[in-house]
């Protein structure tokens, strides 16, 4: 079921909010404006109290948006001055922050938030390479971190394992071992609610045509096994750099391709109650969009569907784009406290609410 919207959603830069329907099925939605003033907007993290911690990129931040019943949600800066601070995560009440080379620790985070708190470092020692430095991260069912370290380059090989990786780490005391290998560049992460198991986006590489290599949603299943960069992309395209001798079969194979330089970007299985009970499990998708296509792709929010014998992706929403012009550039999804599906966009600085508009 894809969703329609009028072309002219995209222009949204107030809180009013708009009605939308979906293609089939009759079912409304509503798109909404939490706020504007999140300059860089990245990943997204909520607390039991419903207050949204958010990260950046060139804004150098993190940032608390705090809701106020009947009122513009209130936007706080909890940090300043770090180093592309984009993963944000929340475990035990602490705030965890992802800066580039660094991984910090913010406690008891409700209670300071409005006071520039002095962070723990939980490391200082992964790679400060800034080609793909943003980081992401994800809380296991293990209680450990998860952050992806991208490649360093477009195409490449390292000397060092973490680069084009998951790795695994410990909260405390910051010790890492990788988890998923030969992931170019992963800014997405969600658990599979019934199996546990990680999923998580993977962007391909540039310069093989505005078609090749598509863009993959991954599973982990065997913890340490091999995704394929910079040998084979997708299911089995050889690099044409590094691909010779390299069987695809010794590589995992996508659960999920999309078109290239999409660039999908955050992911986030739908868990809520807010909508209708057949988008339980259904895989939202935050396409940050292209830089070096001939026409752009992207701009827009995906979703996968698990109710066949195989997996069916389609747009979900799709306003942002209209004559190569982008005026969103969606980079995370969050399935809020409440059941809405929160989208953050760090080109116009954006949290989007979408909520299940029932009939009557």
């Amino acid at each position: 079921m894809n969703i329609v919207i009028p072309r002219w959603v995209a222009a949204i830069v107030s809180l009013a909010a708009t009605v939308v329907a979906l293609a089939e099925g009759g079912d409304d939605f509503k798109l909404e404006v939490v706020t504007d003033d999140v300059p860089s907007a990245r990943q997204m993290a909520q607390t039991a109290s419903g207050i949204l911690f958010v990260g950046s990129f060139r804004a150098g931040r993190v940032y608390a948006v705090v809701p106020a019943a009947g009122a513009e949600a209130e936007v706080v800066t909890v940090a300043a001055g770090l180093t592309l601070p984009s993963g944000v995560a929340l475990k035990g009440g602490d705030l965890y922050v992802a800066a580039l080379d660094r991984v910090l620790r913010y406690p008891n985070i409700e209670a300071t938030y409005r006071d520039r708190p002095t962070p723990q470092i939980v490391t200082d020692a992964l790679p400060d390479e800034t080609h793909h430095g943003w980081k992401y991260l994800s809380v296991g069912p293990d209680g450990h971190l998860y952050v992806p370290v991208g490649a360093p380059c477009n195409i490449c090989e390292s000397a060092d394992a973490r680069f084009a990786s998951i790795l695994r780490m410990h909260p405390d005391t910051g010790e890492t071992t990788v988890y998923a290998a030969g992931v170019r560049n992963s800014v997405g992460m969600a658990w599979h609610p019934e199996t546990g198991e990680l999923w998580f986006s993977d962007n391909g590489r540039d310069w093989l045509g505005d078609d090749l290599p598509p863009e993959e949603i991954n599973r982990v299943q065997k913890p340490g096994a091999h995704y394929g960069y910079p040998y084979i992309h997708g299911d089995d395209i050889a690099d044409p750099e590094f691909g010779a001798g390299h069987d695809p079969a010794d590589y995992v194979v996508p659960e999920v391709a999309i078109q290239a330089h999409s660039a999908a970007l955050g992911i986030a299985f739908y868990t809520g109650d807010q909508f209708p009970t057949e988008w339980q499990g259904a895989l939202f998708i935050a396409e940050h969009g292209s830089w070096n296509r001939s026409s752009k792709v992207g701009y827009r929010v995906s979703v996968v569907r698990f109710d066949g014998a195989t997996p069916r992706y389609a747009p979900f929403l799709d306003v942002w784009l209209e004559d190569e012009k982008a005026t969103a550039r969606p980079n995370d999804v969050l399935v809020a406290r409440d059941g809405t599906l929160l989208i953050s966009d760090d080109l116009g600085g954006r949290i989007f609410r979408v909520t299940h508009q029932p009939d009557g």
